[in-house]
């Protein structure tokens, strides 16, 4: 028996200092194992599985519209082409995004950030924005995505976690909505993260999860940062990381690693 299984499962998490809850499982681009990744559909289905807080991407459009997208491209997830900053928002919003997940969801669109805050909040679903942006616009999407939220979300409902790769796009975020949380995403740990983690004022670090070991949540517990891990749809690697004191994973699957 490892030290892990000894040890048993965490408890559940408390919130963070700034209020923000984080539950044992977020939704990845909604449930991206269920419904197509990043749409309305996918935030329905996370609702209908129970889950509390979702994950979605954020990109500009070429006019400068926030929408729900990972890719640099349309190619995958619609039956666009293209590069998403050189599209129009009068374009985009006429694709389909749903067929390549499956015939029924033919017709699902790409939806606006707005339209998906709008949905979550009635879903009552937390919201963890990532801010996924086309290379030479990590600050512009960051603040002009913060600027639909913060005209959007109620001031009673705990802020929308705002995460990143980009450093650029963290410090943005830390100007336009100081108040907000904030999480660096990182995949291989590299050489002084936790420093730019701490520079950047971020909450939390969201890492790969093939990286987690015990001894990096211990170090990251002592550096006062919740770590989470992405993407863990494996039940077994679910229990894993939990047992090793991991606070939250995101999963396309949710259902399958329930956390305990």
């Amino acid at each position: 028996m490892s030290a892990a299984e000894r040890a048993g499962p965490a408890p559940a998490p408390p919130p963070l200092s700034d209020g923000l809850v984080l539950p044992r499982v977020i939704g990845h681009r909604g449930a991206a194992a269920h419904a197509p990744e990043n749409t309305l559909a996918g935030l329905r289905a996370a609702a209908a599985l129970g889950v509390t807080m979702v994950e979605v991407d954020v990109k500009l459009t070429a006019d400068g519209v926030p929408v729900l997208m990972h890719d640099e491209w349309l190619d995958r997830t619609t039956d666009g082409s293209g590069a998403v900053r050189a599209t129009p928002w009068a374009d985009i919003r006429r694709l389909d995004a749903g067929s390549r997940f499956g015939s029924g969801f033919a017709g699902e669109p790409v939806p606006s950030l707005e339209q998906a805050l709008d949905l979550a909040l009635s879903l009552g679903l937390a919201v963890d924005l990532e801010i996924k942006p086309c290379r030479g616009r990590e600050a512009e999407t960051a603040r002009k995505a913060i600027e639909v939220a913060r005209a959007f979300w109620p001031a009673d409902r705990s802020a929308p976690l705002i995460s990143s790769f980009s450093a650029r796009s963290l410090a943005a975020a830390a100007q336009a909505a100081p108040g907000w949380p904030r999480g660096l995403l990182i995949g291989r740990p590299y050489r002084s993260w936790w420093r730019i983690a701490r520079r950047l004022g971020a909450a939390l670090v969201g890492i790969d999860h093939r990286y987690v070991t015990i001894r990096r949540v211990e170090y990251c517990r002592a550096q006062g940062l919740p770590l989470l891990a992405y993407t863990v749809n494996d039940p077994i690697r679910a229990r894993t990381v939990y047992n090793f004191g991991i606070r939250s994973v995101f999963s396309d699957a949710p259902d399958r690693v329930a956390g305990p």
